[in-house]
């Protein structure tokens, strides 16, 4: 386990942790809800071999403030705001679900700062269908923050129509990692999403679910080195 470190953005304080050598070139990690940067714990040791790896906690989750606003923009910002404080420019971006759809956002408001992309089974900035119902909170203390949590099923189900035109605007070479249809994400939106990325490659990893990179940890990294390692 890597130690905390926490950052100030703007209005909230971050938590990350970070493996690898400082020189190496940088990998950011955004988890999906109700997760924080361990949940890349399976992962992040190949990964850091190459690259020097931040896990960055999202607001509303882990070690981070919870301020209680939410949203995929907010997200969004957050991880700008990251990337900028800590002057990291042309990082490899990788995200799982709500993280990968800050990600995509990310990649096509500031592509300068995103050399190359991954989205693990992504939530496609469509309406869905049918319409997801918002679950009672559990009793007792959470992870995360509930809140988080109703506005992803807010966002999920009435997306800004501007997010799915803006895939058209990422530049960044992109990977996206599917699980196959034990996935509650419609594969067919993936696969539409994937179209819509410019030079966008699409990898399904049969029967892993959501949760490709926990699941299959072997054929997650598979794939993402194999996109990352630049052909002779």
């Amino acid at each position: 386990m890597s130690d905390v470190r926490k950052v100030q953005v703007g209005e909230v304080q971050l938590a990350y942790r970070v493996w690898g050598e400082e020189d190496a070139p940088p990998a950011v990690l955004l988890h999906c809800l109700g997760e924080d940067g361990e949940d890349w714990r399976g992962v992040v040791g190949r990964l850091a071999g190459t690259h020097r790896v931040f896990a960055l906690d999202q607001r509303g989750h882990g070690l981070s403030d919870w301020p209680g606003e939410y949203g995929f923009e907010r997200w969004r910002d957050d991880a700008i705001g990251f990337l900028r404080t800590l002057g990291l420019e042309q990082v490899t971006l990788i995200g799982h679900s709500l993280g990968a759809l800050t990600a995509l956002l990310l990649a096509a408001e500031c592509p300068e700062l995103v050399a190359r992309l991954v989205l693990e089974e992504a939530a496609p900035p469509l309406p869905a269908d049918p319409p997801q119902e918002l679950p009672e909170q559990p009793a007792g203390p959470q992870s995360f923050d509930w809140r988080a949590k109703i506005a992803v099923v807010a966002e999920r189900n009435a997306p800004d129509p501007l997010w799915w035109d803006a895939l058209v605007e990422i530049t960044a070479p992109t990977l996206v990692i599917a699980g196959g249809p034990t996935s509650h994400i419609p594969q067919e939106h993936l696969a539409e999403m994937t179209d819509r990325i410019p030079g966008a490659r699409l990898v399904t990893v049969e029967g892993a679910g959501h949760l490709v990179h926990e699941e299959r940890p072997g054929e997650f990294l598979a794939a993402v080195n194999s996109f990352l390692t630049p052909r002779p």
